[in-house]
């Protein structure tokens, strides 16, 4: 089975989340999409591990009232002991599954900044991503650079279209008392 594992904090999810896993499954070939709630991004502040329980059940929520999608809310990092590097949760999910083929779903806005990521040649040489534009990124660009570090790297751009929302905005109008019922998932 082939299989995109999106993972982050997704907080929330919402209607450019779904969006990806819609075009993973429907025009990229992928049989299903693992979405992995993170704990806690090792490059970022701001999200508590803490919250990772909560964020889980809204995802499984939110992913129950698309009944359609072939998407799994996988807890596989709830499961596991900090840091929670990608490598970590990649190599765990193929020893959980030998016979599927994982690919990583990652943003352009991380692609910029991949090389900080523990063994970031190992994910994009045994694992592959699969990119997703991001405003402000240059996917293409970043994406080149990192093929001339290695040519067997495996790195897929998205052709899809952008819908510009993001958890932080979401957040940012829920704090003002703002209704963003139709951003979420």
């Amino acid at each position: 089975m082939k299989i995109a594992v999106y993972s982050g904090s997704f907080n929330p999810l919402h209607i450019g989340h779904l969006a990806i896993m819609e075009h993973l499954t429907l025009h990229m070939d992928f049989d299903m999409v693992y979405l992995v709630v993170s704990p806690k991004n090792p490059l970022k502040d701001g999200i508590l591990a803490e919250s990772a329980i909560a964020r889980y059940e809204a995802a499984c929520e939110a992913v129950g009232r698309h009944p359609g999608l072939r998407v799994k809310v996988d807890p596989i990092e709830l499961e596991m002991e900090p840091p929670y590097y990608t490598i970590r949760t990649l190599d765990a999910l193929s020893g959980r599954e030998p016979s599927s083929g994982f690919t990583l779903v990652i943003g352009g806005d991380q692609l910029a900044n991949f090389r900080r990521w523990k063994d970031y040649d190992r994910i994009l040489r045994d694992y592959g991503i699969v990119v997703f534009p991001r405003e402000g990124f240059d996917s293409a660009a970043d994406a080149q650079s990192l093929l001339e570090e290695d040519s067997s790297y495996k790195i897929e751009i998205a052709g899809f279209e952008r819908v510009d929302v993001s958890s932080t905005q979401i957040r940012e109008m829920l704090s003002r008392g703002e209704d963003a019922g139709t951003l979420l998932m």
